[in-house]
This record gives structure tokens, sequence and C-alpha cells, in this order.
């Protein structure tokens, strides 16, 4: 039962409900001049459900607060809407509810709910020595992205395209919790600090291999568009591709959707190519101002 009422009422057939929420601030999250409503609502939608995702859970809802100035257009809000459901359709939720406020500035906060269909719950905690680190998703495309809409770019046009609507891998999630991963998380905010998370909560080290991380040919067109020496920073340290990353026993069936990328050692903190990362870089939300992650 969805809007109309003072609740939603949505099914748990596990009896249990993983919960995740957002909140998105323009000129900080996102620009009306770089994307449209759509892409906005859509994206919205996306770094929610991989939250739920992320905890090996299939997403069934979204509850969506939205705060605007009087003079949004009526045609902007609906549109927003538009690429909210678009999302959730992806992967079979739906926007159950919300509310609407006046305020100085946009804001959207989201709420996304997901059902674990049986399966425990696949934490941040679970890794151990012997385990390997395997990705599902791009990883760098949204970074690069950025980079070129700041540099007034506008090829490779799938970069773009990555950093205003990604599309994570939902199903990957549950896939993951069923093939045994014993951790996970969604990389919003850059692959070696997300993995670091894992690695903390874990007590374990975790070391990548920068020859096994995934790429295409689009990162160092772009790289060399903007002047970087190579794309290798945006797929370390760039957010918002909603890939997820996970753990899993050495002996672990992976499907063709997962990429192994490192291991899992006794120890601490992430090592990329056998150097420790000293400073877990990625976004911060504390940080600068404007869009910039």
């Amino acid at each position: 039962m969805g809007i109309g009422d003072d609740g939603a009422v949505v099914r748990a057939p596990d009896g249990r409900v993983v919960a995740s929420t957002d909140l998105l601030v323009e000129g900080w999250h996102f620009r009306r001049d770089w994307s449209s409503a759509t892409e906005i609502g859509g994206k919205a939608a996306a770094q929610n459900l991989a939250d739920i995702a992320a905890m090996g859970a299939v997403p069934t809802a979204l509850l969506i607060g939205l705060a605007t100035p009087g003079d949004l257009p009526v045609a902007w809000a609906e549109d927003l809407a538009a690429g909210l459901a678009q999302e959730c359709a992806r992967v079979g939720a739906a926007v159950a509810g919300g509310d609407i406020s006046a305020g100085p500035v946009l804001m959207l906060a989201v709420t996304a709910l997901g059902d674990l269909a049986g399966q425990p719950p696949v934490t941040r905690s679970g890794a151990r020595p012997g385990d390997v680190l395997a990705v599902a998703g791009r990883l760098g495309h949204s970074a690069a992205g950025l980079a070129l809409l700041q540099a007034g770019l506008d090829q490779p046009a799938s970069l773009l395209a990555a950093h205003r609507w990604p599309h994570p891998d939902y199903a990957a999630g549950p896939e993951a919790a069923r093939l045994g991963a014993t951790s996970m998380i969604d990389v919003s905010d850059g692959l070696v600090q997300d993995v670091g998370h894992l690695a903390e909560q874990s007590g374990v080290r975790i070391d990548l291999e920068s020859v096994r991380l995934p790429g295409d040919d689009a990162l160092p067109i772009a790289a060399a568009a903007v002047g970087r020496p190579d794309s290798l920073d945006w797929i370390l340290s760039g957010g918002e591709d909603h890939a997820l990353a996970a753990t899993f026993p050495p002996r672990a069936a992976l499907s063709g959707r997962w990429t192994v990328v490192g291991r899992v050692r006794d120890g601490q903190g992430v090592w990329v190519d056998s150097r420790r990362v000293e400073r877990l870089s990625g976004w911060t939300h504390f940080r600068g101002s404007g869009v910039t992650h």
C-alpha cells in the first residue's frame, strides 16, 4: 500500500527490513546546469538502492523527502519523479511515499528499504585472511565524467553519462550473499577509501593489484583530455559509480560479473601494489565546496 495514507505498508517476506538513507544538496551533490531533473532523480535512486544491494538484500521501496524553493518549475519536479521511478523499475522497487517542503535550497532526502530474502546480511566486518576481494561494476567512470564537466568538455560522452546517472548492478549484491561473501560495500566514496572500511571493520589488511582493476578505453582518453598522466587515480579514489566490492572465500565460484582485484591478509590497512596507502583518498563530505566528488 503506497502513497495516499499517513504511511506506506511494505511487504517484508524475510521478516527483516534493510534500510539506508542519503541526503543530496544542490551545489554539493548535483548541479542543475550539468544534469537534467530525470538524471538527478535516477542518480538519487541509484545511490540509495545500491546501499541495499551492498547488504545482500533486494531493494523494494524508496521514501522521498523534497525541499525546494518556491520558484522550482512543476515540470522539473515531475521529471525528477520520473527519474526516481525509472531507476526503481530496473530492480522492481517503487516509490512508496514521501514529503515535500519549502526551503532555501533544493534538497533530496532518500530512504531505501530492502528484503534479505532469507539470507543473512552481508556486513563490512566479516573479511578473513585468505579471502579474495572482487568488484562488480565500473570504477572511475563517474569521477572521469565529473572531471570532463569541470573542464567544460563533452567527450567521451559515456563518462559524462556515468556521472549523471550511474546504473549499479543491483543483482550482484544478493548473488554475493548466495556465493558466501564475507563482507561487502557499495563503492560510493572511492575504492581505496571504501575497501578501507572493510579492512578496518574486519581487522585485516587488504591488498589491491592495480593491473587487475577494471577499466576501458574511454578512461585514458579522458585523462589525456584533462591533462592527467593516467586514469588510475580515478579508478582508485573516484566514487559514485556504485560498484560493489566484496570479499569471498578463496574457492568461491564467482560469476562473470565479478573481477578479483585483490586479497585479504593478516595485518591492517589498504595496500596497492605492495605499498601501504597512508591516506585513504576519496570523497569527504566536509571538505571544499560545490560538486567535487
